[in-house]
C-alpha cells in the first residue's frame, strides 16, 4: 500500500508540473458538503492513504503533508508510516494552518490547486486571501484524481424511493410553494439546492447514496416557475419517474447543473435558502413518527442493555462485538434503514475522546469494571435517533461517580427549562454546564443539534452550545440534549435524549416553550451522588423512567419487563410516591 500511494504522489506531482502548480489540496468533503462522502469523492483518502472521516492532504513538487484532529493521531501515524506524507496534529498550537504551512513552502507567483466543486464559497474566498498576502494565485478548475485515479468508483447511481405522505406529512407540492414564498421574500428569482437533505426533503424523496444518509446524489434548481432536478436517469424507476413527472419536476442529467446554472451568477439568485429553517419544524406526522420510531429503538436498546452486562461478565465482548450486537437488535425492528450515524462504543479511556469509533487496531475487550459511553442511533422510515448512554459495567472511581452524577444534573437542568420562543440555543447553553463548572470543569462540543426526519442525524440551523449560534428555537424542532465530561485517560461520560420542542404556555411576556424527551431507555442510576441530587431533580427521573417503562413495556417480554421496571428514587427528606 505503502508502494502504491508514493507512486501516486509521484504521478500526482508529474501532473501538478504539466498543469503549472506547485501545491494541491485534497479535503475530506464532496460537491454537496454532506457528513459522510461517497467513495466517488474520496480523494483524500486516495492520495494518502488515511481513512479516517476527517482530514486534508496537502501536496507540494517536494513535500506531503496530512493534517486531522486529536481523534485520529494514532491511526493516522500509522497509517502515513512508509508514504511521503508527514502528520500534522490539528489543533495543537504549534501545528500551522494549511495556508501557513504552503505560504512558507511557495514562492511568489507560484499557484495552488484544488477541485473548486469540493469547497464552500467561503473557504474559496479565504484561501485566496490568504494566499494573496503571499502573491501566490489559487486556481479551482482541476481534479487530479479524474485522470489519475484509474479505479476511481462512479458517482453512486442508487435507486431513489418516495417518502410516504403518510410519513411526510406534507406534498412536495406544498413544500415547493412554501420555498417560493421565501424566495419572493428575499425579492430572489430561484435558488440552487446543492444539501442532499434539503432535496430528499423538499420532494419527498429518499435515497442510499451516502453512509448513513437516506439521501441520494442530485442538484435540484428552483424558480418561481419551474423545478428542475439534476440527476442521473438510472436513479429512476418508472414509479419514482411518474411521481416527479406529475409533481411538476422536470429532469436534466446530473452533470448538466452548471452548464444550466451559470445565469444565476447574473440573475437575482436566493442567498440564504430557507429550506433548512423549514425543514426544521416538524409537522404533526413527522411528529408521531418520531415517536413510534422511538419506541421501536427503545426496545432494542432495552433488549441490548439486559444482555450487555452480564455479557461483559461472562468475559470476550469488545467495543466492536457490541457494536455489531446493538446493530443487530435494531435490526429486528419494523422499518428499520440502516445506522444514522457509525457507533460511538469507548470503553475506560476511549471515552474521553469524544468522537471515537473502534477500529480493529484500537478495538479493545469490555471489563466487569469502569465506564461504558455508547453513543448511537439508527434510521427508521418514519424517523431517525441519536441516543448516548453511559453504563456503568461494575465498580467505579469516585472521580467517575462525580462526573456521571453532573453530566446527569446538566442533562436535567436543561431539560427541565423552560424558556422563551425565538431565543437562541446559545441563550440555554449554560444550564447544561453550571453544575459542572461550579467544581470547575467543562466540555468543548456542543449541548445539541437539530435530527432530521429519516434524514440527517445532524441537522440545523439551530444548535444548543456556548459559541454564537443566532438560530432562534420554535416548537416542532428537535434538538438533542447531550452534555459530558471528558478526562483524557481516565474516561468519558455523557448522557444524551433526543428532544422536542413544544410549547409551555403563553404569558403577557409571550409564548415560553420546554424541551419534551422523545428518546425512550432507562439511564444508569448505579453511578449516581444521590446527595447532590435536587428534589426537583430527583423527581424527573422518576417520571421520566415511568414514562419509558409505560412506553415500552407493552412491546417486551415479561423477563425485559421485570429488568425495565426501575424502582422510584426517594432522598431521605423525602417519602417513596406509590
Amino acid at each position: 500500500m505503502t508502494n502504491s500511494i508514493t507512486e501516486r504522489v509521484n504521478a500526482l506531482r508529474n501532473y501538478l508540473r504539466k498543469n503549472g502548480l506547485c501545491a494541491f489540496i485534497f479535503p475530506s468533503t464532496d460537491p454537496h458538503q454532506g457528513e459522510y462522502v461517497p467513495e466517488h469523492w474520496m480523494t483524500r483518502q486516495w492520495i494518502s492513504g488515511f481513512d479516517g472521516s476527517a482530514g486534508t492532504a496537502v501536496v507540494t513538487l517536494s513535500d506531503a503533508a496530512l493534517w486531522t484532529d486529536s481523534r485520529y493521531f494514532i491511526a493516522a501515524e500509522e497509517q502515513l508510516k512508509g508514504t511521503p506524507f508527514q502528520l500534522m496534529k490539528d489543533g495543537l498550537p504549534e501545528t500551522p494552518s494549511i495556508t501557513e504551512w504552503l505560504c512558507r513552502r511557495l514562492s511568489e507567483g507560484e499557484t495552488v490547486g484544488i477541485d473548486g466543486d469540493v469547497f464552500t464559497a467561503t473557504e474559496i474566498d479565504e484561501m485566496k486571501t490568504a494566499f494573496e498576502k503571499a502573491g501566490i494565485k489559487l486556481r479551482t478548475d482541476l481534479d487530479p484524481a479524474e485522470t489519475l485515479w484509474t479505479d476511481r468508483p462512479p458517482v453512486p447511481k442508487n435507486k431513489v424511493e418516495r417518502q410516504p405522505l403518510e410519513f411526510a406529512g406534507e406534498t412536495a407540492e406544498s413544500k415547493i410553494e412554501r420555498v417560493r414564498q421565501a424566495l419572493r421574500a428575499q425579492k430572489a428569482e430561484s435558488i440552487l439546492i446543492s444539501q442532499l437533505d434539503d432535496i430528499a426533503w423538499l420532494l419527498n424523496l429518499r435515497g442510499s447514496d451516502v453512509h448513513c444518509n437516506p439521501v441520494f446524489v442530485s442538484y435540484v434548481l428552483l424558480t418561481l416557475d419551474e423545478v428542475t432536478l439534476f440527476i442521473d436517469s438510472e436513479k429512476l424507476d418508472d414509479t419514482t419517474y411518474s411521481y416527479l413527472k406529475n409533481i411538476g419536476v422536470g429532469l436534466k442529467p446530473y452533470e448538466d447543473f452548471k452548464p444550466s446554472t451559470r445565469q444565476l451568477v447574473n440573475s437575482s439568485a436566493c442567498q440564504l435558502s430557507p429550506i433548512p429553517a423549514l425543514k426544521s419544524i416538524k409537522n404533526p406526522a413527522e411528529i408521531e413518527g418520531f415517536r413510534r420510531a422511538m419506541i421501536r429503538d427503545g426496545v432494542a436498546m432495552v433488549k441490548f442493555l439486559r444482555w450487555l452486562k452480564p455479557a461483559v461478565e461472562a468475559g470476550n465482548e469488545t467495543e466492536m462485538s457490541i457494536d455489531r450486537k446493538l446493530t443487530a437488535f435494531r435490526a429486528e425492528q419494523p422499518l428499520y434503514r440502516g445506522l444514522s450515524f457509525d457507533t460511538i462504543a469507548a470503553y475506560g479511556p476511549h471515552g474521553a475522546i469524544v468522537h471515537y469509533e473502534a477500529t480493529p487496531e484500537s478495538d479493545i475487550k469490555l471489563e466487569p469494571k469502569g465506564l461504558l459511553l455508547l453513543d448511537s442511533g439508527a434510521q427508521y422510515q418514519d424517523g431517525t435517533t441519536d441516543i448516548t448512554r453511559t453504563i456503568a459495567l461494575g465498580p467505579l472511581t469516585d472521580e467517575e461517580r462525580l462526573d456521571y452524577t453532573l453530566v446527569l444534573k446538566g442533562h436535567i437542568r436543561l431539560a427541565l427549562t423552560r424558556f422563551p420562543d425565538g431565543i437562541s440555543g446559545t441563550q440555554i447553553d449554560a444550564l447544561a454546564r453550571y453544575a459542572m463548572w461550579q467544581h470547575g470543569i467543562n466540555y468543548g462540543h456542543g449541548t445539541g443539534h437539530g435530527v432530521g426526519s429519516y434524514l440527517c442525524v445532524h441537522e440545523g440551523p439551530h444548535q444548543i452550545r456556548h459559541t454564537w449560534k443566532p438560530a432562534p428555537l420554535h416548537a416542532g424542532m428537535t434538538v438533542t440534549n447531550e452534555p459530558g465530561i471528558y478526562r483524557k485517560g481516565k474516561h468519558g461520560v455523557r448522557i444524551e435524549n433526543t428532544m422536542l420542542i413544544v410549547e409551555d404556555g403563553e404569558t403577557e411576556f409571550g409564548k415560553f416553550l420546554r424541551l419534551e424527551p422523545l428518546t425512550l431507555c432507562p439511564i444508569d442510576l448505579t453511578p449516581v451522588l444521590w446527595d447532590m441530587m435536587t428534589p426537583e431533580e430527583v423527581d424527573y427521573i422518576n417520571a421520566y423512567h415511568k414514562k419509558v417503562y409505560e412506553a415500552l413495556s407493552p412491546f417486551l417480554n415479561d423477563e425485559e419487563r421485570q429488568w425495565l421496571r426501575v424502582p422510584s428514587v426517594a432522598l431521605p427528606t423525602q417519602q417513596t410516591k406509590p
